[in-house]
């Protein structure tokens, strides 16, 4: 019966056959015309082209017309709405390994339906139609998939234009030529996409996407509420401040992204650290890590010819300076101090066991009754040896701690207050020429290496001590530029800061965190009284 299906469908007889269509909207690449939903976002751009003008009801109706004006019987539709038939994405196979593919789950289902002759509603299945091959596929993979349905299950695959014909050896060699014809056509057609808007970038011209937070529709003039938020959010980092309390008083005020969500830690980072916020015209990069089979966006700035940033024509929110120094906060933050966490006591989590060969986190524990302390009274104390956490030999009142670590980020605060008006004298780094030197000496290396004048292994052990000290150099530069910017804002009053009205232990503990590592709680010996500030001994940051 399956080679009679095949044979019937060649002479255009469907009497007594139940078939299914396939109907798709094209978002494959217009004739270099990008569509008012153009991003600069690779993952996210989508074109619309002339083919769509034909909608997938009227795609249905001609696909039920046809097969009924034969004598066939049309029970099911399968609708890939929005779906590109060319565009590959990453893909990770059974087996782990990491691979691109064009992914379109209706179609392969479709086709593995038809392999097994019933549709998901439990009707019998003969057959597939399609408007035309364009509406099929035009990528060679899927291409063979299909044919391997027909050739090897015995399932016609049709259309109505005659494009496609999948029935015969000769319109097989056929279908090959035009799905690899019309492959070329969308690589190219991508290729001037991507020309086109490489060139917008160099002129500065904003791309597409959703609204940015902080402008108006037309991407270019500033919203100014949104752009007093930024501006506030920005002074406040810079003086001090922490992420955690600027989210959540802008939850408080119900402030929303520009497409309505509740601001996060990821999209407030993302929007502050983009160079779109100081009047760079920037773009979004998307790079492959071939260990992790993960890919990772990130935006960076576009640059002319001349290795210079491109200004882009909307107005900026920050200076170029007040943006570095934003972002340098944020990448310290990565690892520190952004203050999301849901301990329920300050110094959880920073305390550290001061007894040799423990160094365990000091956990907080309420007062039992048989205690008599005052309600609510806790101790911060190392995990007993039984639970192969801790010594259990270290136990401190939790409230005075509390108060003594206060005193600590209060006098940390302060002196970093101090160094910060201690840079204002000079206006450049000390060290800049010191830099300087180390990238001529990477390049003079590189350009020995090219001229065969020192072997790889002499370069290779030379380059890795010159970008070692490059690092250190970048690292200091960084520190350094740092407290020079946040002197030209009011440093926050940390001892006023951490009693005002409003203030969260979150935002208690981002101040902790972002000024100490850990505060070791050393031991006391049998009998003694010595007082608990003698027995705290911070560990701070490294702010170089």
């Amino acid at each position: 019966m399956s080679d009679d299906l095949v044979r019937l469908a060649q002479w255009g007889k469907l009497d007594g056959q139940n078939w299914a269509g396939l109907t798709r909207l094209s978002t494959e690449e217009a004739e270099g015309e990008l569509s008012e939903l153009a991003t600069d976002d690779p993952s996210q751009r989508r074109f619309v082209t002339g083919r769509d003008i034909k909608s997938t009801d009227e795609q249905e109706k001609d696909d039920r017309e046809y097969v009924e004006a034969r004598g066939g019987r049309y029970v099911y539709t399968y609708t890939e709405p929005d779906t590109s038939a060319w565009k590959r994405k990453r893909v990770r196979l059974p087996d782990g390994e990491v691979v691109y593919r064009v992914v379109r789950p209706v179609f392969e289902g479709a086709l593995t339906d038809l392999k097994a002759g019933k549709t998901p509603t439990g009707e019998r299945l003969d057959g597939l139609i399609v408007y035309d091959i364009d509406r099929l596929t035009r990528d060679p993979r899927h291409l063979e998939d299909a044919i391997e349905v027909v050739q090897h299950y015995g399932r016609p695959i049709i259309d109505i234009t005659g494009t496609l014909d999948l029935l015969t050896d000769n319109g097989r060699a056929m279908a090959r030529v035009i799905t690899a014809m019309n492959n070329k056509s969308s690589a190219d057609t991508s290729r001037r996409v991507v020309r086109k808007h490489k060139a917008m970038q160099q002129k500065g011209i904003p791309g597409g996407g959703p609204r940015p937070f902080g402008w108006n529709e037309d991407r270019r003039t500033l919203h100014p509420e949104e752009a007093k938020l930024l501006r506030d959010a920005a002074k406040h980092l810079i003086d001090g401040g922490t992420f955690y309390s600027i989210l959540a008083r802008w939850e408080a005020e119900g402030v929303r992204t520009s497409v309505g969500n509740p601001w996060t830690y990821r999209a407030f980072k993302k929007s502050m650290s983009n160079p779109r916020i100081c009047g760079y015209r920037s773009r979004v990069d998307i790079e492959f890590d071939p260990e992790t089979g993960t890919e990772k966006s990130h935006t960076t700035i576009v640059y002319d010819d001349q290795g210079q940033p491109v200004i882009g024509l909307h107005e900026p929110i920050l200076t170029v300076e007040q943006w570095q120094a934003v972002r340098d906060i944020i990448k310290e933050s990565a690892e520190r101090g952004a203050g999301h966490n849901t301990r329920a006591y300050l110094a959880t989590g920073t305390l550290r066991c001061g007894k040799e060969d423990c160094g365990a986190k000091l956990r907080a524990m309420k007062a039992s009754p048989s205690q008599k302390k005052p309600e609510g009274y806790y101790f911060y104390q190392c995990p007993a040896r039984s639970t192969r956490h801790g010594c259990g030999g270290v136990r401190i009142n939790g409230p005075e701690a509390d108060e003594l670590i206060r005193k600590l980020v209060i006098a940390k605060h302060e002196e970093e207050a101090a160094e910060r008006d201690a840079v204002t004298a000079e206006e450049v780094w000390p060290s800049e020429e010191k830099l300087t030197n180390v990238r001529e000496d990477i390049a003079d290396a590189r350009q020995a290496r090219r001229n065969r004048q020192i072997s790889a292994e002499r370069y290779y052990q030379d380059l890795a001590e010159y970008e070692a000290e490059e690092r250190r150099l970048l690292k200091e530069r960084g520190a350094w530029q740092r407290r020079a910017r946040a002197h030209h804002g009011q440093p926050i009053d940390m001892e006023a800061e951490w009693d005002r009205p409003g203030i969260t232990l979150a935002d208690r503990r981002a101040y902790l965190e972002r000024a100490f590592t850990a505060i070791v709680v050393l031991p006391v010996g049998r009998g003694s009284r010595a007082p608990l500030r003698d027995r705290l001994v911070p560990i701070y940051h490294d702010k170089a």
